[in-house]
């Protein structure tokens, strides 16, 4: 048992517990997701693999910042998390 306050941050449409210190990886997969991005080309799903930050298997967006590695960002109150759409970067688009 956790001696961390909770709080919750939002998952695209999904209320997700979690506690001071977890990363928001940890709070997804606490939270039975086990992917949150595919891949550009082919669209395989993916989610934590290395879970130190040397791959970038988790990436999300995170407060609007694309390109987040869940497993590194600390889960705050109030985040609002977002599935990583391809290279995050549809807005600049030509």
């Amino acid at each position: 048992m956790s001696s961390g306050a909770s709080f919750e941050f939002r998952f695209d449409d999904e209320t997700i517990d979690a506690e001071e210190g977890q990363s928001i990886g940890a709070a997804l997969i606490a939270a039975g997701h086990r992917s949150w991005r595919s891949t550009r080309i082919e669209g395989a799903p993916r989610g934590l693999f290395c879970g130190i930050g040397v791959c970038f298997d988790c990436l999300v967006t995170v407060n609007g910042r694309p390109n987040r590695r869940a497993c590194l960002i600390e889960a705050m109150p109030g985040d609002q998390v977002r599935t990583q759409e391809g290279a995050g970067h549809g807005d600049l688009a030509c």
